[in-house]
């Protein structure tokens, strides 16, 4: 199982610059930069990359000394940051100096055990002396950075990759599946269902299920491990700390998965929400299956979920290729069949087809249609092989792999599909160049 990529944090008091320094290593202006202090009253999120290493980074609202109700949810939101965080990076302002405040942080960062790094922001010169005093708090080599002019940022971004901690998860023998959905669509219960006891908490109340939690099952002779996540909520709608960082967690969880289970409400049907949630874990490379949860309170025929996941497909065409099951979490109704399909997901993921079969394939689908030819060239296409397994990737090789226009790679991997399935799974297809 790969890694689960690690959070780093951003802590301090107000405007020390913690959002101009998310900018410049995230990129873009996504956080509001502002000269009055305490402009970030929630937090951003976004993904980075350092020689090779990824990372959420996420930008807190400044720690305040006052107690109004506002600065109260501000030090609530910086607390979860300490909490869900891999790396803390404490910024102080090198310009301004020590401030009380700066040790109120410090012992909130002490008393978290998390590891952390002493960041001096707004030092132009890294070779002046205006940080030094920050050695007198004991706390480490304070690391000089200039967030808005950039100096020292690729040096700063070297300590923080090297000080990043592993986050290699547990039971890596096991078959990880993260149950993902919008709040309160009965993914607690539909868990409670399958591992036959009430291991999570279940209430109406959208969004109680706040952290991701890994619930283990042995099923057929392998190990499963569930995690039921807290819903993900458009992002304009993630407006305090809580649902933030269930955002965040579920993302982590999909990118620990081989397989997703997105939870539906039936009678509310598919909602935009739940195709951004799909397809996140799509383009992830992972499993899928749909559950269709509540499903004994829609009204229905004997062609209702026919056309329930026609209608899917129309809103997004890979979910012709996923499973759908119609459920009740609350009666039960075939909740036990969304173990067996799990079985057969992770099956069709791991298929390696051999090269001969799938050069077969590819004869077929070529003596049924061509490449379109491009000016002045002979588009061929000549053998094919599968390279790798989970998800299933096939490899094309051809004189002019740039030229191969996209319909026609679509056709292929319809195909491709037609004949091996690959059912619940993403398959891709890439073009590459014959070797002469």
């Amino acid at each position: 199982m790969s890694k689960g990529t690690p959070v780093v944090a951003l802590v301090g008091r107000p405007n020390v610059g913690k959002s101009a320094l998310f900018n410049r290593i995230v990129g873009g202006n996504t956080a509001i930069v502002s000269e009055e202090a305490g402009t970030t009253r929630d937090r951003h999120f976004g993904q980075a990359e350092w020689n090779g290493q990824q990372f959420w980074l996420v930008d807190t609202g400044g720690l305040p000394d006052t107690q109004t109700a506002l600065d109260t949810e501000i030090r609530k939101q910086v607390l979860q940051a300490i909490g869900e965080a891999d790396l803390l990076l404490l910024i102080v302002d090198a310009k301004q100096g020590i401030h009380p405040s700066d040790w109120k942080v410090i012992d909130l960062l002490r008393h978290s055990q998390k590891p952390w790094l002493l960041v001096a922001n707004k030092v132009d010169d890294p070779r002046s002396t205006e940080f030094y005093e920050f050695y007198t708090l004991g706390v480490g080599t304070p690391i000089p950075v200039s967030a808005l002019n950039g100096k020292s940022s690729g040096d700063l971004l070297d300590v923080v990759v090297e000080h990043i901690p592993e986050t290699e998860y547990e039971d890596s023998e096991s078959l990880r599946i993260a149950v993902i959905g919008r709040p309160n669509v009965g993914k607690s219960m539909l868990v409670n269902r399958i591992l036959g006891e009430d291991r999570l908490v279940v209430s109406d109340i959208a969004g109680t299920t706040r952290d991701a939690i890994d619930t283990p099952l042995r099923y057929h002779n392998r190990d499963f491990v569930f995690v039921d996540t807290a819903g993900l909520r458009r992002q304009s709608k993630i407006d305090d700390g809580v649902e933030f960082y269930s955002s965040l967690r579920t993302r982590r969880a999909i990118e620990r998965a081989e397989i997703c289970i997105l939870v539906i409400d039936a009678v509310e049907g598919i909602h935009n929400q739940d195709l951004k949630i799909a397809t996140l874990a799509w383009e992830s490379g992972r499993g899928l299956i749909v559950v269709v949860n509540k499903w004994d309170l829609k009204e229905k025929d004997d062609k209702t979920s026919a056309k329930f996941q026609k209608e899917a497909a129309e809103k997004a065409p890979f979910f012709r290729f996923i499973p759908f099951i119609f459920t009740s979490a609350l009666t039960g109704m075939r909740v036990n069949k969304i173990l067996d399909v799990i079985l057969t997901v992770d099956e069709e993921r791991r298929k390696r087809i051999s090269t001969s079969a799938v050069n077969t394939i590819l004869q077929s689908l070529l003596a049924r249609r061509q490449p379109s030819q491009a000016a002045g060239h002979d588009v061929k296409l000549s053998y094919a092989t599968q390279v790798e397994t989970a998800p299933p990737t096939i490899a094309i090789f051809g004189n002019h792999p740039e030229l191969v226009e996209e319909h026609y790679v679509r056709y292929l991997h319809n195909g491709f599909r037609e004949a091996y399935s690959f059912s619940g799974n993403p398959l891709n297809i890439v073009l590459r160049r014959k070797s002469a």
